[in-house]
């Protein structure tokens, strides 16, 4: 399983859009949200990135680091029940 960090110095050669489908893709290749059910046995990782897209549509957009930072709290809290 990659780190955040790793996910996104592998897609740092990529800007904008393309930069964050690119990581989106690597979450989405680790995922395991359904090997273990999460309130009302959603995946987690799609959540996440569904709260992100709206979260960019709302403010600045972030990409890289800031972006996976952004996914993996998203999940945290998913998961965590927040």
């Amino acid at each position: 399983m990659k780190t955040a960090e790793q996910i996104a110095e592998a897609t740092d050669h990529l800007d904008g859009l393309a930069n964050i489908r690119a990581i989106n893709k690597l979450y989405r290749a680790q995922d395991e949200s359904g090997l273990w059910p999460t309130r009302g046995h959603h995946n987690v990782t799609e959540r996440a990135i569904r709260k992100a897209r709206k979260f960019q549509r709302e403010s600045d957009s972030v990409y890289g680091l800031e972006y996976c930072y952004l996914l993996e709290q998203l999940m945290s809290d998913d998961v965590n029940g927040r």
